[in-house]
């Protein structure tokens, strides 16, 4: 592969890898850590899952304007050093006794801040290091870390949550943030200057970017799929580990190992993503693929111990498969219709949308979780995430075979 050859990308790649692993069981140890060490209740966990992500609800449409105002490059670095530091502070706390749910949630909160931003700056940074032409390859690699991450992540951060004791299990995530941005300063590829407006105003740039979106029909589809699947995702990440290990009676170990099965068909849909684009089409592969393996999330309820366990764990790992082709799909989609100039607002307004519905959705789980109770709630979480794919199945998707370019598509829709 061409990019194989390319020494920056293998530099944010390696970055990126050893980002996300962090990432991967921060995310992992810090509910084990609300929920088995400080008690939390279903109502907490679900602040504490919308903390994580009400910021792309609440400062994602500004910060597209901002990153397009800026070389992406030190943003990055800059909130990669500023995540470490936040995540850094739960360790300490717990070493000196003070730790409490209320840290969590404000430590979630600011790093869900910083990670606005870093992921805005990130898509948009990647067609001007690799170049449009080789998107697909860049983003098959970049999920490939992902799906490695997810499935090492949650089964290690299980095992160190059980053994180790949880809150030593967030050092992971502050140190990988910290090797992400050594590897990202190494990036020697000359960023261009970003094109600024003669008289820059935020409303203005803000609806720039919310009329490119949602202007091309096919990108408001794609929005609406993976908003209305991230919604009920929430929902389901509210109640997860309790299910796991009030309901179902796991023990931590074992539940990060089951919240990991996901990642070994996000690797292979990494891994195949290409091939896939190659043999049924880089656009169509964007609703026929969710429409075969998303449904398999359904055997996740009947999970239990023992041989139990394998079923629901395969389903995960087919889902995820999906959920990977798809996410490669519709990423690399947006990146090659959209100009250079609106990049940042582009993915701004999307994640705006997107990762905005996911608090929202946590905090009706939690509330849910309270009121019907666990499973009932994980229920209503599953099939709505389902369902969300009709939105890119009756879409003008269906009738495309590969991606469109940025002259050539219809930005009215």
């Amino acid at each position: 592969m061409a990019l194989w050859g390319h020494p920056d990308f293998r530099r944010l790649w390696m970055g990126d890898t050893i980002s996300q692993f962090g990432s991967s069981v921060g995310m992992t140890v810090i509910p084990l850590l609300a929920a088995g060490v400080l008690n939390a209740t279903p109502f907490e966990m679900g602040l504490l899952a919308a903390a994580s992500m009400i910021a792309f609800l609440v400062i994602g449409l500004p910060a597209g304007v901002w990153v397009d105002r800026m070389r992406r490059k030190p943003l990055m670095i800059a909130m990669d050093v500023t995540r470490a530091a936040l995540l850094l502070s739960v360790p300490v706390a717990w070493w000196m006794g003070v730790l409490g749910l209320p840290q969590l949630i404000v430590v979630s909160l600011a790093v869900g801040v910083c990670t606005v931003f870093f992921d805005v700056a990130y898509q948009s940074y990647l067609p001007s290091l690799v170049g449009r032409g080789q998107l697909v390859e860049g983003n098959s690699k970049l999920q490939a870390s992902l799906s490695v991450a997810e499935v090492s992540g949650p089964a290690i951060g299980g095992y160190a949550a059980q053994f180790l004791g949880a809150a030593n299990g967030v050092l992971a995530t502050g140190l990988g943030y910290l090797s992400s941005a050594l590897f990202l300063l190494r990036i020697r590829t000359v960023e261009p200057v970003p094109e600024r407006h003669a008289d820059p105003h935020l409303r203005r740039e803000v609806m720039e970017g919310l009329r490119f979106v949602f202007g091309n029909v096919t990108l408001r589809k794609i929005v609406a799929c993976t908003g209305t699947s991230n919604f009920f995702h929430g929902i389901q990440q509210a109640v997860m580990v309790l299910f796991l290990l009030q309901t179902v009676r796991l023990s931590e170990g074992t539940a990060g190992l089951v919240l990991s099965a996901g990642g070994v068909g996000g690797v292979l849909g990494a891994a195949f993503a290409n091939k896939i684009g190659l043999a049924v089409g880089q656009a169509r592969m964007i609703w026929l693929v969710p429409l075969l393996t998303w449904p398999l999330t359904l055997t996740l309820p009947f999970i239990s111990n023992g041989w139990g366990l394998v079923l629901p764990m395969i389903g995960l790992a087919v889902n995820l498969f999906g959920i990977v082709v798809y996410n490669i799909g519709q990423v690399s989609y947006r990146q090659a219709i959209c100009p250079d100039h609106l990049l940042g607002r582009m993915n701004a307004s999307i994640r705006w949308v997107v990762w905005g519905t996911t608090p929202l959705g946590a905090l009706l789980g939690g509330g849910l979780g309270s009121w019907i109770g666990i499973v009932p709630t994980l229920w209503v979480a599953l099939v709505g995430s389902i369902a969300g794919v009709a939105w890119v199945l009756f879409s003008p998707l269906r009738t495309m075979r590969d991606l469109p370019t940025v002259t050539s598509v219809d930005v009215h829709g």
